[in-house]
C-alpha cells in the first residue's frame, strides 16, 4: 500500500465543510463534544459560499405582519404541498435564531439607517424576510462559520474524500477515505456521522455548481450504507445560468439580479414574463421563470447561442455597483461584459436538489442509527420548488439541531460495535478502483451522464426520453467495468472522479425512476406527456437501490398554516 493508514477516532464526525457541515460541527465543539470535519474541498471554497441572494428569517424589520407561520405558509404553497410541515415548521420557527446564531459569531448584515437588518423580496414571498450582505450572503455566512469553528478550535481536514460510511448491524461507525494529494488512506472511527457533502447537480451539463462538486456523493454514501433517498428528481433549475465561456456554462447570475428590478427578453426584445406569469412578471417563482425560458428558447425565440437575454443595464449605475457587485464583477471578468451598457445572455441551469436522503424530521436521523444528513443531502422542506433564500436558513437551524441530537445519541450508546469485514470492503473498493486499468476514461463517462441528463431529465421530461436515459445508463453501467483509473504526480484526483462517477450514475437512476413514476406536472418536475397536477401523486417518492421507488403520504398542514396559504395556481404551467 506504501503509505500507512491513518486512523482517527472521534465522537462525531461531519463529512463536508460547507455551510450546514461547519454549524453542526460548532454546536458540537460548544458543547464540549470531540468533532472532527472532513471535506474533499478547501472549506474557505465550499459550495455555500456561492449563494448569493440572502437568507430568509421572519424577522419583521422591514413588514410588521410577518410571522414564521406566513413564512411557513409561503413555503408549504411553493413546495407545491411536497414539503413536510413538520420539516417547515422547525426551520420557520427557528429562522430567527439562526440569524442570531450568525450575529454572535460576528456576521455582518445589511442594515437600515437605524441599524435594523434589512431585509428584501425574493420571487414568491408575501412580504420582505430576506436578510442579506450584498449579493455575497453565502461567502459571509462561510466565512463567519470558518472563523466561529477556528475559535472553538474545530479540527477540519480539507481535501479528503470520504469513499465509504462503516456500517455495522444497521448502526454507522465511521468512515473511510483517501487523501487527495498523496493518497494516504483514513479510517475514521465515530459514534456518529452527519452527512453534509452537497446534492446531484452537477450530474447535468448545464449547471451552477463547479467541477467535482454536487455529483451526487450524499446519495451515494447514504445508499451504500443502507440508507434511502426521498424525492431525487424534484430539481430547481435556476432561471439566469450564463452561457458561455463553457468551462463557466451555468454560474448563476444571481436572483437579486430579477430582485432588483432586472427585465427577462426574448431574441425579439419581447419581455415575455407578461405569458407566463403576468402578476409577479420577472419576480415569479424560479420554477416558472426557467419553465418560461425554457419555452421561449425551444419555441425558438431564443438568442442565437440558445438563451434568453436579462437586462439590468436601465437600473442606475449606482444601484448595479452596491447591490450587484459581485455579478457585475463575475460578467466583467469572465465575458469582459459591462452589465451596466448590456444585457447579460441566460439559460435555465441544474440549479439546487430539493430531494436528497430520506430523514426524519425532527432531528435528521436516516434509516441507519448514528447517521444523519443535512443540507443539500438532505430532503424534506423544499418540496417541488424552492422558495429563494430558504436554503441558507435550513442550514443553521437543522445544523444546530442535528449537531445536538449526534451528540446525544453518542452518550446513549452502551458500546461502540466496529466490523472488520465493513473496514475490509472500504479498502478493498479502492483497492480495485487503483488496480484499474481499462481502456475507458472516467471522465468521458461523467460526459456522458451529463449529457444522457440534460437530453433525458432537464426542465421538461416525459415518458420515452426518461425511458430512453435508462437505457443509455445501463450502457455507461457496463462500460465502467472496465474504466483505467491513473494517479499521477499531480495527486489522486483520477480516482476521486472514479468514485464520482458512482455517485453520478446512482443519482442519474434513482433522479430517472422517480421522475419516471411521478407522472404530472408540479412544480419543478415538467411532463409534457402529463402535463397537468394530479393530488392523487401529492406524496413523496422514495427510492433505494433495493425497492426502486414506493410512494409516502405527506403530514397535513397545520390550520394555523393551512389558512394564511392562497391557492397554488397552475397557471403558466402548460408546457411545450
Amino acid at each position: 500500500m506504501g503509505v500507512p493508514e491513518q486512523r482517527l477516532s472521534t465522537t462525531v464526525l461531519v463529512i463536508g465543510t460547507g455551510g450546514s457541515g461547519l454549524r453542526a460541527a460548532i454546536e458540537l465543539a460548544e458543547v464540549g463534544i470531540d468533532v472532527l470535519a472532513v471535506g474533499k474541498r478547501p472549506k474557505e471554497d465550499a459550495h455555500t459560499s456561492l449563494a448569493a441572494g440572502g437568507i430568509n428569517a421572519a424577522l419583521a424589520t422591514m413588514d410588521p405582519q410577518d410571522t414564521w407561520q406566513q413564512h411557513a405558509a409561503d413555503t408549504l404553497r411553493e413546495s407545491y404541498l411536497l414539503g413536510d410541515p413538520r420539516t417547515t415548521e422547525i426551520v420557520t420557527r427557528g429562522a430567527a435564531r439562526g440569524i442570531d446564531d450568525l450575529e454572535r459569531y460576528g456576521m455582518t448584515f445589511a442594515r437600515e439607517a437605524d441599524g435594523r437588518i434589512s431585509q428584501r423580496f425574493f420571487g414568491a414571498h408575501t412580504f420582505r424576510r430576506t436578510a442579506f450582505a450584498g449579493d455575497y450572503t453565502g461567502l459571509e455566512i462561510q466565512r463567519t462559520l470558518i472563523r466561529r469553528a477556528s475559535q472553538l478550535n474545530v479540527p477540519i481536514l480539507d481535501g479528503v474524500y470520504i469513499t465509504r460510511l462503516l456500517v455495522h448491524d444497521g448502526a454507522v461507525f465511521g468512515a473511510y477515505g483517501f487523501d487527495l494529494a498523496s493518497g494516504r488512506r483514513h479510517l475514521v472511527h465515530a459514534d456518529a456521522v452527519i452527512l453534509a457533502a452537497g446534492g446531484h447537480t452537477r450530474i447535468w451539463r448545464r449547471t451552477s455548481s463547479r467541477r467535482d462538486e454536487n455529483t451526487g456523493d450524499s446519495f451515494r454514501l447514504a445508499v451504500d450504507a443502507g440508507a434511502r433517498l426521498r424525492d431525487p428528481e424534484l430539481v430547481q433549475f435556476h432561471p439566469s445560468g450564463i452561457i458561455e465561456p463553457e468551462n463557466a456554462a451555468g454560474t448563476l447570475v444571481s436572483e437579486a439580479a430579477r430582485g432588483e428590478g432586472g427585465i427577462l427578453r426574448n431574441a425579439l426584445g419581447e419581455r415575455f414574463m407578461g405569458r407566463y406569469d403576468p402578476e409577479r412578471m420577472e419576480l415569479s417563482t424560479r420554477d416558472r421563470v426557467a419553465l418560461a425560458s425554457y419555452t421561449e428558447i425551444k419555441e425558438g425565440r431564443g438568442t442565437p447561442k440558445g438563451g434568453v437575454w436579462l437586462d439590468v443595464s436601465h437600473l442606475p449605475r449606482q444601484t448595479i455597483m452596491n447591490r450587484l457587485p459581485r455579478v457585475y464583477q463575475t460578467l466583467l471578468d469572465l465575458q469582459m461584459l459591462d452589465i451596466t451598457r448590456d444585457p447579460i445572455e441566460v439559460a435555465p441551469t441544474a440549479h439546487y436538489s430539493m430531494g436528497g436522503v430520506w430523514v426524519r424530521p425532527e432531528d435528521h436521523s436516516t434509516d441507519v442509527r448514528g447517521l444523519y444528513a443535512i443540507g443539500e443531502a438532505a430532503s424534506g422542506l423544499h418540496g417541488a420548488n424552492r422558495l429563494g433564500g430558504n436554503s441558507l436558513i435550513e442550514l443553521l437551524v437543522y445544523g444546530r439541531i442535528t449537531g445536538r441530537a449526534a451528540a446525544a445519541y453518542s452518550e446513549s450508546l452502551t458500546s461502540q460495535p466496529r466490523s472488520a469485514a465493513a473496514v475490509a470492503q472500504a479498502r478493498a473498493e479502492v483497492d480495485d478502483l487503483l488496480a484499474a486499468d481499462g481502456p475507458e476514461n472516467v471522465r468521458a463517462l461523467q460526459r456522458a451522464v451529463r449529457n444522457t441528463m440534460t437530453e433525458h431529465a432537464g426542465v421538461v421530461r416525459d415518458e420515452e426520453g426518461l425511458r430512453a436515459g435508462l437505457a443509455d445508463l445501463d450502457v455507461i453501467e457496463k462500460r465502467m467495468e472496465n474504466v483505467g483509473v491513473h494517479p499521477d504526480i499531480a495527486g489522486y484526483q483520477d480516482l476521486a472522479h472514479a468514485f464520482d462517477l458512482k455517485a453520478a450514475v446512482l443519482a442519474a437512476r434513482a433522479t430517472l425512476e422517480a421522475a419516471l413514476e411521478r407522472r404530472e406536472t408540479r412544480g419543478c418536475h415538467n411532463r409534457s406527456d402529463y402535463p397537468d397536477l394530479d393530488p392523487e401523486l401529492r406524496v413523496n417518492l422514495v427510492w433505494s437501490s433495493a425497492t426502486g421507488v414506493t410512494r409516502e403520504s405527506i403530514a397535513p398542514v397545520p390550520d394555523e398554516i393551512a389558512q394564511l396559504m392562497a391557492e397554488v395556481s397552475t397557471e403558466g404551467k402548460l408546457v411545450e
